[in-house]
Order: structure tokens, then sequence, then C-alpha cells
């Protein structure tokens, strides 16, 4: 029976290739004979069979364990076995907590979160957030090498694909945060094709943080001045550097200020550090204005400061040319932190050209070669426009707090900020002192939390060391 072609089917002759069309050479097709797939199938369950008390000794030997029992003893050796198991665990859990979070909790919650979140939607979410790669016809996946976890987040260790880095890993982890269902997403390189990605499980910067304890001992290139989000200490350097703090108002921009001078106390106190204050506001800093040697809080009275402190580093560099590349705090010499409040008010709001002129120029000057004689610059701002403060490019390390557009994130914290998951534009209003930091030795941001300094710690910081870093101290 002849069938017959279906009604608008296109007819077609078996013809041969029109001259302009090139010959095309099909792929053989050789059929494998079934006892070369038997013998593969019997290899890789040999293989499995031998390696598998390697890979996975304790789930091998609990199995093997459990086995016996129920051989040798029927139902009640397991009942006694896991008698046996639940009195050890409980006495373990009691004696040693640590070690037993450590080796059982947190072990069974890789476990659970490794089949239950990752395994279960680790092609969508990868294929869709675009890191899924196809060659030939074949989707290539990111595999996961391994997945831990602690108290605060989950550490998914992952083998890319080849031919692609750790930084389109980095422009996808808001994608990859919300694929997961994670507040936010971290990449930490360990190697070649070796990388972490960090997912906490719970926002560690929800809760405030009180003034850390005013100690005897400082490190002016780790201050201690709040949380990171890993739930690390965040140190702040100061030493060698220029800072920039970007937020609008109530974002904590005093938060990360008087944490970073409550730190330096020591330092003041023995005269190897200095803390110079500009606050045109005569609201922020003038609260412990005794805790500086030199403050300024009109247009021409902060001028004259940042011009002396010029003249200052200007005359110090020229003592260390040709002696010394580096400075190292002394009494003689001591390291010079000037607080720069509002910086916006002297470099574009201040009526005064000229103001505003010298103004730029001192915090240039200072910016481009203070560091390396022990003067540095940490400024707060509002507007990070380039109209209104073209000097950020001058600060290496930068902060920015709660920010009122996406577009600012990348003025105050360098292209492909935002891209690497700083979103300091989605900052909520009741978290102050939230805030992403990028460093100048690090392309990452890091989300932080600023410690809460109130009035009361101010006025105790200004009672015992206030005297000590006001004796020779100029108020304008």
């Amino acid at each position: 029976m002849v069938r017959q072609p279906k009604v608008g089917a296109t007819q077609s002759s078996p013809t041969l290739p029109t001259p302009a069309q090139g010959v095309r050479w099909t792929t053989p097709i050789v059929e494998t004979p079934g006892i070369v797939v038997l013998a593969s199938w019997i290899y890789r369950l040999v293989r499995l069979l031998v390696l598998l008390p390697f890979r996975f000794p304790v789930m091998v030997t609990s199995t093997v364990v459990v086995a016996a029992c129920w051989w040798y003893l029927s139902w009640p050796g397991l009942a006694a076995l896991a008698g046996v198991l639940a009195v050890v665990s409980l006495i373990w859990w009691r004696t040693w907590p640590h070690s037993y979070r450590y080796c059982v909790t947190w072990r069974l919650l890789a476990w659970w979160r490794h089949l239950a979140v990752y395994r279960r939607h680790w092609q969508p979410v990868l294929v869709i957030s675009g890191l899924a790669e196809s060659y030939q016809e074949r989707r290539y996946l990111p595999r996961i090498r391994s997945v831990r976890c602690n108290a605060r987040a989950d550490y998914v260790r992952v083998s890319p694909v080849a031919g692609t880095s750790p930084a389109d890993f980095e422009h996808r982890v808001v994608e990859l945060a919300h694929g997961f269902a994670a507040p936010s997403c971290r990449v930490t390189v360990n190697g070649p094709r070796d990388i972490t990605l960090e997912f906490l499980r719970h926002d560690t910067l929800a809760e405030p943080l009180d003034a850390f304890p005013m100690t005897h001992h400082v490190d002016l290139a780790a201050l201690s001045v709040g949380k990171r989000e890993d739930g690390t200490p965040w140190k702040l350097r100061l030493h060698g550097t220029h800072v920039l703090v970007v937020g609008v108002t109530g974002a904590g921009k005093g938060s990360v200020l008087w944490s970073a001078v409550r730190a330096m106390l020591p330092a003041i106190a023995d005269g190897t550090a200095q803390v110079w204050g500009i606050d045109p506001k005569r609201m922020e800093l003038a609260y412990g204005r005794s805790l500086f040697a030199r403050y300024a809080d009109t247009g021409e009275s902060a001028v004259a400061l940042l011009e002396h402190a010029v003249a200052q580093m200007q005359e110090r560099a020229e003592r260390y040319a040709g002696k010394q590349r580096s400075h190292s705090p002394t009494t003689a010499d001591p390291f010079v932190v000037v607080v720069l409040d509002e910086v916006a008010f002297l470099t574009a709001y201040h009526p005064d050209r000229d103001v505003r002129k010298r103004s730029e120029n001192a915090i240039a000057t200072l910016t481009s070669q203070g560091r390396s004689v022990g003067f540095c610059v940490l400024a707060a701002l509002q507007d990070p426009r380039k109209e209104v403060m073209n000097l950020r490019n001058l600060f290496p390390d930068k902060i920015a707090l709660r920010l009122d557009e996406a577009s600012q994130v990348d003025m105050v914290l360098g292209e492909g900020a935002r891209e690497r998951g700083a979103e300091a534009h989605l900052i909520d209003p009741t978290l102050p002192g939230v805030a992403y930091v990028r460093l100048e030795t690090s392309p990452a941001p890091v989300r932080v939390r600023a410690a809460f300094v109130s009035d009361e710690d101010i006025t105790t910081m200004t009672d015992i060391y206030g005297a000590a870093s006001s004796s020779d101290s100029e108020v304008a």
C-alpha cells in the first residue's frame, strides 16, 4: 500500500546537490559490540566497590556495623546499637559541644544542604544565570566538589568549566544568592579551576553592634571598627592609605568615623597619633572636640587646617628624602589623621570660590602624597557625583553605606562593584552602619557593619583621653 503525502506537505525529489551546494559528509555510525558494553559496566561496578570504602568511609563502616548486628543479633542487636549510639552522642554533645557540632552537626547539615538545596537546584540556577557553557551541542556545568557548613554560612567548593574565570561567578553573585535563597553570595579563589561560593543562611549583620571596649593596644593598620558579614572582626586600615566614606543622611557615617577614632585612643594618648577634625555642620565631631589635636568648623578655618597639614607633610617629606621610604609613628613624627566630615561643603557648596579651590588643592595634595609620610585623610560624603567630589580616585579604600541610586555604587566603589554583589542602594534604612567596603588590595566588595558609638561613649572617651589629646590642641 502506497502512503499518501499529507495535504500541504512539500514534495522533494531525491536529486543530487546543486553545483553551488557543498557536499555534506555524514559521520559513520559504528555499533559497539555487546561484550564491550558489558565489560565496561562490570569494570565500573568493580571500581565503585573498590573505591567506596576510601571515598565514603563513615557510610561504609556504619553500613557494615548495622548489617553485622542484624545478622548476628537480629532486632535486639540493632536496638542495643541504637541505644549505645544515643548515649555516646548525648555524652559527647554535653561534654564537648564544639567538637560535636564540628564533627556531627555541621557535617549532617552539609550533607542535607548538598542534596536538598545545591544538587537539586544546581543545573537550573546555573543555566538561567548564564554560568553553564555549551560546546558542540553539549552542555557543560561547573562541578560541586564539596559542601561545608558552619553556624553562619555554607561553603560550596566548585570546579568551574574550563575556559571560564572566577570573574564570571563574581558578576553573577546576585543571581546565585537569589537562586539558592541566601542573603548574599561571596566568591573566594582557591587556585586554578578551584573556587568557593560562600552562601550565608541568615543576615549576620541584622543586630546592631555596641561600641567596642577601649583597649591599651592599637594597630593603625588594622583598627577594630565593626564586624564583617562572615562574623570576623572588621579591621579598618588607616596608616598607609586614605579612606572615603559615602552614604546618605542617617546611613551611619558617624559610626564609621567615631569607631575609627575610638580604636586609635591608645595611640592618641601616648602621642604617636593625632586626629585633626573638620566639622562644617558643628554637630558630629564637635561632641568630642577635646579628642582632636586641631579642630575647625568654618570654611576659612578648615582651609587653614588643611593647608597647615600640607605644609607639615611637605616638611616631613623633605626630611625623609633619601633617608627612609616609609613612616613609623613616633612622638616626634606622629601619625596624623585628618577627619573631614561633609567634605562636599568645602569642595562644592561653600559660597566662596577661592575657599573651594584651595580646599580641593589641599585635599588633592594630601591624598596624593601624604600616606607614605604618615598623613591620612578620612573623609565623609553624602553625594558622590563627580561635580560634587572629583577626587574619589585619590582614596584607595572606599566605604559605601546606604546610597540613593544604583548608579552611585560604581561611582563610589569603582566600576563593576555592583556586578560583584555590592548592593549599597538596597541596604535597609533600619540598618545604619551597614556598608560595602572595597579595598585597594582586593576588587571584591565585602559587606560589613560599623559599631555604634553613642553620645555616652563619646563622653567617656573625652573624659579619659581628652586631656592628653587636647593639651596642645588648636581650636579654630
